[in-house]
Parts: C-alpha cells; sequence; structure tokens
C-alpha cells in the first residue's frame, strides 16, 4: 500500500498555529507518566474543591479531545470536520452514574444524538455505552448467571426497555447505532442483550453494531458463532472492531480471581487477531459491516490492502475507520482525502463529568507504546513545515 500517513500537512490542515501549538504542548504533557499521575490526582482534587479549574481544564485537554460540554456546542467541530470527509460520532462521555435518574438522563440524551445524526450526513452513528443505561452490576450478575432477585429483575426489565427505544429510535430514523464493549465480566450480559436487538432491527440491513474488543483471543470465536446465528435466523451482523481500552484491569482481575485472562498474551497476538476479524467480515461482506476503530497504522493499511484485493470500493457503506477526536489526525484525515468513509468519535458532556473519561485518554496515551511519540513526531513535523 502507498504510505499515506505521513502528510502532516493534510492531516493538520484544520488546526491554526496556536491549535498545532497547543496540541504539541499537551502531547509533551501526556509523555511523562509522572506528570500524568500528578495532573490526575491535582485535577480530581480541584474538581471535588469546587475550585476555578474548569476554564483551564476547559482551554487545555477538554478542548482538545471533546466538542463542547452539549451537542450544540459540538456542531461547529462536526462542520469543520466535515469540510475534509471526516464525519462524526457525537459521544455523550459521562462515565460512571449509577442511580436510575440518571440511566434515564443517558437515554433521552442518546435520543437527541439520534435526533442530531437524523438531519446531519456529517453524523453518520449515534452511540452509548451499556453501563450508560444500566448497573454495572446488574449486567455481572446475569453474565455469571445468577438467579436475579425480583427487583433486580424489574431494574433488568428497565435497561431492556431502554436499549429497545433506543434500538428502535436508531432504525425509525435510520441512523446507525454503535454499542460501545466495556470490562469482560459484564459483557456477555451486554452482548446477549445486543444479539437480541440486531435480531429484531437488523432485518433489512446493518443498524446495531456491537463493539468486539480484540485484545481478547475469544472474540473471533464469538463472532463466527454469531455469523452461524445470523444466517439461520436471517439478520445482519454490524461490528465495531477494536483492540481494547481495560488492559490492565483485564489482567488484575484474572491474577486475583484466579481463571485464565481473557487477553491475548502478546501485542502481536492481538494485532493478529485484530486483522483476522477484519478479514473474516470482509470476506462475508454481503450480510456484515465493519467500523474498524483503530489508531494503528499497519491496521488501517492492512484494511485498504484487503479492500483493493477484492476491489471493494473505498467508499463502500459498509465499512467505516473510525478515530478518537484529538488522536490519529494523520489517520483520519489521510483517509478521508483518499476516499474512504471516516467518523472521529467525539465526546461531549459538562467538563467536570467528562474528566474520567479524559483522564483515561490521557493514561491510555502513556500506556500505548508509541502512540504519544508518534503524535509528538507528527505534531514536530508539522511545525516544522510551517515554519519554511
Amino acid at each position: 500500500m502507498e504510505k499515506i500517513f505521513n502528510n502532516t500537512q493534510v492531516a493538520f490542515s484544520l488546526k491554526s498555529d496556536t491549535e498545532l501549538e497547543r496540541a504539541y504542548f499537551l502531547f509533551k504533557m501526556i509523555a511523562n507518566q509522572p506528570l500524568v499521575r500528578i495532573g490526575t490526582a491535582v485535577t480530581n482534587f480541584a474538581l471535588k474543591a469546587n475550585l476555578p479549574v474548569e476554564k483551564l481544564i476547559r482551554a487545555t485537554v477538554f478542548d482538545h479531545f471533546c466538542g463542547g460540554v452539549n451537542e450544540n456546542d459540538c456542531i461547529s467541530v462536526v462542520d469543520k470536520m466535515y469540510t475534509k470527509g471526516v464525519c462524526s460520532v457525537l459521544d455523550y462521555s459521562v462515565e460512571g452514574k449509577e442511580e436510575e435518574e440518571q440511566f434515564d438522563a443517558a437515554l433521552k440524551m442518546t435520543l437527541k444524538t439520534i435526533e442530531f445524526a437524523k438531519e446531519r450526513e456529517a453524523i453518520p452513528f449515534a452511540v452509548f455505552k451499556p453501563t450508560g443505561l444500566g448497573r454495572f452490576e446488574l449486567y455481572e450478575k446475569l453474565g455469571e448467571k445468577q438467579t436475579l432477585t425480583p427487583a433486580e429483575q424489574a431494574e433488568w426489565n428497565r435497561v431492556v426497555e431502554r436499549f429497545d427505544i433506543v434500538c428502535n429510535e436508531a432504525h425509525k430514523n435510520d441512523v446507525a447505532l454503535l454499542i460501545d464493549g466495556e470490562e469482560s465480566w459484564m459483557q456477555d450480559a451486554a452482548d446477549d442483550l445486543v444479539t437480541d436487538m440486531m435480531r429484531k432491527y437488523n432485518k433489512e440491513k446493518t443498524i446495531i453494531f456491537n463493539t468486539l474488543q480484540m485484545y481478547r483471543w475469544d472474540r473471533l470465536d464469538y463472532l463466527k458463532k454469531l455469523h452461524e446465528q445470523a444466517k439461520t435466523e436471517g439478520f445482519f451482523i454490524g461490528m465495531k472492531l477494536v483492540r481494547g481500552a481495560y488492559m490492565e484491569k483485564e489482567i488484575k482481575r484474572a491474577e486475583e480471581k484466579n481463571y485464565v485472562s481473557p487477553i491475548c498474551v502478546s501485542k502481536e497476538a492481538t494485532d493478529i487477531n485484530y486483522d483476522a476479524a477484519v478479514l473474516y467480515m470482509l470476506d462475508h461482506l454481503d450480510t456484515m459491516s465493519i467500523f474498524a476503530g483503530t489508531h494503528n497504522e499497519n491496521s488501517s493499511y492492512t484494511l485498504m490492502g484487503m479492500m483493493k484485493e477484492r476491489g471493494i470500493k473505498n467508499n463502500d457503506h459498509r465499512i467505516y475507520f473510525g478515530q478518537l477526536y484529538g488522536m490519529s489526525d494523520n489517520i483520519s484525515y489521510n483517509l478521508a482525502e483518499n476516499g474512504y468513509n471516516v467518523a472521529k468519535y467525539l465526546p461531549f458532556g459538562p467538563v467536570k463529568d467528562v474528566m474520567p473519561y479524559l483522564i483515561r485518554r490521557a493514561e491510555e496515551n502513556t500506556s500505548v507504546a508509541g502512540q504519544t511519540n508518534r503524535e509528538l513526531e507528527l505534531l514536530k513535523t508539522e511545525r516544522k513545515r510551517r515554519k519554511g
């Protein structure tokens, strides 16, 4: 494949010199692990103590990785990215809420993003997390095949109802819906529920997408079994393929509870697993749609190469590439420049509520080997090019 991801002029075409400098400063900070730990602790303390730090957070890390504090706030970012052919997925990134009232609020917000997406070509997907609509422990209990109490069963029925309301709305408005993956010990219950939604709403085409975290060695087998089920029952499969976001937590829990870790033995094994899932889905594109969520250049080139070999058009509606806002612009914008379908996850929400998400982003960047250095190297190249 022709190497396109080094073109920094295309990658950072939307960034002003000031925004470029801010990005460079941020990734320099993120590259320093002790600094990330200290910054996280200080930020958490400042927010809990109601110190006036929101403006500072907003002007630095928040505006780099988020679209705004509400959905209307995001529109200027959405429109700007779309001038370069990069779509958006509005992601209400408020985490860790555990009350019924908050699940209903998340449901309302997800419905609002579907409404938004319906009216805009630039927003081809809506998204939500299973734990945005129901309690983690409930998924976990069901996944472990434990019997629910009558009160828990009533609570679970409400979770199923919220899922159905969102999926029905997406189906009615013809908006594709991504459902994120979470920790393995709650994922079985979420998978079963999403499969029910695919069975119900993916009869004519793919509307509902589940997520496969390919750092789990069992996911390709899961996909193959689901495919058999889909063939028998006559529904389409949508999958967002990612490597995964909970590795340290997964390994730690497996050690503590003395079971075999669900995580692949190495980074290389994960990469092989990821590309194998992409290949399997491409081989069954007649009944499957792929959202390839990856910041990995090699995986992106591999998918591009597979598409070329099979004579699949760059803009085939069944294949999307996806990255997070504020990261891997060299992949997103160069793919779009070359006619591929690309969508950036665009997180939004009140600054205070989105902080857990932002902290996870910073921690992930420090732990993913080479990610931050690659961002820095590209930003350096573009600074140098502009200074000419």
